[in-house]
């Protein structure tokens, strides 16, 4: 683990539960999966969010079909640790998700925006029979958050978005990295008289079972997506669970933005991820040109 999130955990607990292995991502999830059908509970680490790609076919084809195909006969209960979204450099900022979410439907994904949040996500996985996928966020590793004292306790539900700032203007729908990223700029939009209601969803399979994001949606009447993913990915995903399959389009004033990353790998140099990815001046500008559309009067443009 580069990040040392497993540091002193092999002295402690002995070679035999920490292990290490070669990084060959196919080779640890065929061990994982191998394990877990023999009664054991594991989890794998694959380092960088890019990398779960190798291990595609074997995630799809032997971990996400596994309760499916036995009619619930057989299980096996991995968890993928692994970590993405933005970051220096082209080949660890990714954030393939779009992808993910199509191919391993079988796997809870899990897209927590902070380490305690992962840690909430990650004893919900152990309490389960059922396979999951938790992204962590890179940026995460330097941000600085209050250990809460009943960390090892801690469990969150899956598919429950929360609500980090109530607002009433437009609701903003992200997850993972941006989710500071549009708070930021939420903040700024309310100087500019622009309420914004900003929820992280959490978990993308399942998602937003109780249907939070479409209540938001009776209040404000406009939404934005806003991820990582290429054009078309995951907010194309998200908007469909929303506005088709919940009938949140009935609530809508104005047409549904998304904001997504560029249709490229992000681009080298210390701000690649900036130029490449969302950030607070292009969240700010998608969410104040929607309601100059609703109301140019009250919202005129002074920024093109």
């Amino acid at each position: 683990d580069v990040n040392q999130g497993f540091r002193g955990l092999q002295d402690k607990y002995g070679p035999l539960r920490v292990s290490d292995t070669g990084i060959r991502e196919c080779t640890i999830m065929g061990q994982a999966i191998g394990m877990a059908m023999r009664g054991l509970r594991p989890i794998a680490e694959i380092q960088y969010l890019d990398y779960v790609l190798y291990a595609l076919q074997i995630l799809s084809d032997d971990l996400a079909t596994l309760q499916w195909r036995t009619k619930g006969g057989q299980k096996a209960p991995v968890i993928i640790r692994t970590r993405g979204h933005r970051l220096e450099g082209i080949w660890h900022s990714g954030s393939p998700m779009a992808g993910i979410i199509h191919l391993l439907r079988g796997i809870h994904v899990l897209v927590p925006r902070d380490m305690t949040r992962a840690a909430g996500f990650y004893n919900t996985l152990l309490q389960s029979d059922e396979p999951g996928l938790v992204v962590e966020v890179l940026n995460g590793y330097r941000l600085r958050e209050t250990l809460p004292d009943n960390i090892a306790e801690l469990t969150l539900p899956l598919g429950v978005p929360e609500i980090l700032r109530p607002g009433s203007d437009v609701t903003v729908v992200t997850y993972g990295a941006t989710c500071r990223i549009v708070m930021e700029a939420a903040e700024l939009l309310a100087g500019l008289g622009v309420d914004v209601e900003v929820i992280d969803v959490q978990s993308l399979l399942p998602f937003d079972r109780p249907g939070m994001i479409v209540a938001s949606l009776k209040k404000t009447s406009r939404v934005v997506f806003v991820d990582e993913d290429v054009p078309g990915g995951t907010t194309a995903y998200m908007m469909q669970e929303v506005l088709e399959k919940q009938g949140g389009y009935r609530w809508l004033d104005s047409e549904p933005r998304t904001l997504s990353a560029a249709p490229h790998r992000p681009a080298y140099g210390s701000d690649g991820d900036y130029s490449s990815k969302p950030n607070t001046e292009s969240v700010l500008e998608i969410v104040y040109d929607l309601m100059h559309e609703a109301n140019p009067a009250k919202y005129p443009l002074f920024f093109r």
